[in-house]
């Protein structure tokens, strides 16, 4: 059986060399290259969607992959691909280097130059390694489900835009579906999930952040249990110790609750910081709110230049919601999308402050009224993020009799109208 070899490679002359050579092995099936870490990630991730026989046996990363790091990236392919063997490829082969490679997942390094005898003894063994685990996997039926969970960050293309808001009930909605739910304040120094849920608790993410492998006993002792039945992950209550929280210890961390939780909610807040930025990569939905004004849209278009320009995110990865929508506002939905070049939430949520303000004066956003025009924007625009599963007939008869708590406009497929 030819094993599967999936290079990732940024620099288009290292990927014609690695190509190359990895055609002349003996028994190997190179699949199109990656260029980059986000690229990788999904790839790995569709592939593992069908089955864990269709992921390659090994993987090629090379040291100067991004925008993750080589090391952080072959972290994340270990902890959500097991059954992957993962080759670093680069330039210092010292064993301090060899001995990181190792302690990060992976299963063996190649210097460069590259040498033909030891980039297929290496490939061999890797690809006999990943063989073995898949054979041991088999036999476990459902031990390992690849894919892990869904990874949701909301970011506010201004502060007060209803970021937080939004975050908590898309969790809230996702956790009341029976999917086991995280929600994480990654606002490290402004951050208020706790305010808004009334709680007090004296561990926070920053308890994670220096931990070298956080097993689930650490997650769980760091976590609080809402009544709601949701994991809250919080921001500390000093907030001068959010520095503490690196974009490595970001990425540790959302790889640990990804691989825990069925879907993993992150208020990001309006500032972006290496954390927040982390966890905006990582995510399989980025949401970006919105208020629909021209200091807030134009935030938010400010904020999808950034992401692009710090290669965090593209404009196209990126959905902005609308909050606080009415119909008498002169900047409608689809302006939005044409001036932040992004995809935009079929589902706004209207502006209806009144319904909110007692329950946020008492810290109590969680027991917000399901008749709330609000909440139920919110929570349709979780069944709209594929956050909660609605029936098929369930979702026929919203549409027919329309939903009074959300606002659904129809893109025109041209036009742009």
């Amino acid at each position: 059986m030819p094993t599967r070899i999936l290079p990732a490679v940024g620099d288009a002359d290292a990927v014609r060399s690695i190509t190359t050579l990895l055609s002349q092995l003996p028994d190997a099936e190179p699949v199109a290259p990656v260029v980059d870490s986000t690229q990788l990630i999904d790839t790995l991730a569709r592939l593992a969607s069908e089955s864990v026989d269709e992921l390659p046996e090994v993987v090629v990363v090379h040291e100067r992959i991004g925008p993750v790091p080589a090391l952080e990236l072959i972290r994340e392919v270990a902890l959500r691909f097991p059954a992957v063997g993962v080759i670093l490829v680069t330039s210092d082969a010292s064993p301090g280097l060899m001995q990181a490679a190792m302690d990060y997942g992976a299963r063996g390094m190649v210097a460069l130059p590259l040498s033909y005898e030891e980039l297929a003894s290496r490939v061999q063994a890797v690809a006999q390694w990943s063989v073995g685990v898949r054979r041991h996997l088999g036999a476990g039926a459902d031990v390992f489900t690849g894919v892990g969970g869904t990874v949701v960050t909301v970011s506010g293309a201004k502060g007060g835009v209803g970021t937080t808001l939004t975050a908590i009930q898309l969790a809230l909605a996702a956790q009341a579906s029976g999917r086991s739910t995280a929600l994480v304040d990654m606002d490290l120094q402004t951050g208020d999930v706790a305010s808004y849920l009334d709680v007090q608790f004296r561990r926070s993410v920053v308890d994670l952040a220096a931990i070298a492998d956080i097993s689930p006993r650490v997650l769980a002792d760091a976590v609080f249990r809402h009544d709601t039945g949701l994991a809250l992950l919080l921001a500390p209550a000093e907030g001068e110790r959010g520095e503490d929280v690196t974009d490595r210890a970001a990425r540790q961390i959302v790889s640990a609750l990804r691989s825990r939780y069925d879907v993993v909610v992150i208020d990001c807040g309006a500032q972006l910081n290496g954390a927040g930025a982390a966890a905006v990569e990582m995510a399989d939905r980025a949401l970006l709110i919105t208020t629909p004004d021209v200091v807030a849209v134009r935030g938010a278009k400010r904020a999808v230049r950034m992401w692009d320009r710090l290669q965090i995110r593209k404009a196209e990865e990126t959905t902005v919601v609308v909050n606080r929508y009415s119909r008498a506002t002169e900047i409608q939905p689809p302006l939005i999308q044409k001036i932040t070049g992004t995809a935009v939430a079929a589902t706004a949520v209207p502006a209806n402050f009144k319904e909110l303000q007692s329950v946020v004066d008492a810290g109590r956003i969680h027991e917000l009224e399901s008749k709330s025009s609000v909440k139920q924007a919110l929570w349709g625009l979780a069944g709209e993020l594929e956050l909660v599963k609605v029936p098929e007939g369930a979702q026929k008869a919203s549409r027919m009799r329309g939903d009074r708590g959300s606002v659904n406009f129809r893109r025109r497929k041209e036009g742009g109208g």
